[in-house]
């Protein structure tokens, strides 16, 4: 153990002479790490806090900017959908008055078919009850005409059968000189005013 400590302390003896060696004869040699002092470091700190400020301040522009797109994509999408909805709704509106118009025109149309269907019926009926009449008259007048020939006909019968009947009658009872007679009585009369 004894040999160990000043080993130690030799070692430490050595690292202080060092130190102070290095230091008395170099003043100018700086830290560096990956090949870069320190005035280099802080050039590279400065590029990445431009590059992030750059980004930074670029992409919260770019990121308003797209929220801004589609808040504005949104309200339009929504403004179109309010219109098309207020189309509908003028559609359904539109459709139902329609429709209501259309009850009313098939009510108003079914009533006026039947009030056309009561007077045709009406008229169907005057005309039948006046067709009859008419026949009826026409009957009448028939039978009455028939009547008329027939009377005519048995009359003119009953007259050539009365001149025939007093043809014979006269033949029978007149003769030659009952003709005379009567013959100078019309020939008389003749001369005579009336």
């Amino acid at each position: 153990m004894a040999h160990g400590a000043p080993s130690a302390q030799a070692a430490l003896d050595n690292t202080v002479a060092l130190t102070e060696a290095d230091g008395g004869a170099h003043h100018d040699a700086h830290p560096t790490l990956l090949g870069l002092g320190a005035e280099g470091w802080v050039y590279v700190g400065l590029t990445i806090f431009f590059l992030l400020a750059i980004f930074v301040m670029k992409a919260p522009r770019k990121i308003a900017a797209a929220l801004d797109q589609r808040i504005a994509d949104t309200r339009r999408e929504l403004d179109e959908a309010k219109a098309i909805r207020a189309e509908a709704e003028a559609l359904l509106a539109d459709a139902k008055a329609r429709q209501a118009a259309s009850a009313g025109d098939a009510e108003a149309i079914i009533a006026h078919a039947q009030t056309e269907a009561e007077g045709l019926l009406a008229k169907a009926e005057t005309d039948a009850a006046d067709l009859m009449a008419r026949r009826a008259k026409m009957a009448e007048d028939k039978i009455a005409a028939a009547e008329r020939s027939a009377i005519a006909e048995v009359r003119a019968k009953a007259a050539a059968a009365a001149a025939a009947a007093a043809a014979e009658l006269i033949a029978q009872r007149h003769d030659a000189g009952a003709d005379k007679a009567i013959v100078d009585r019309t020939i008389a009369g003749l001369g005579r005013p009336n």
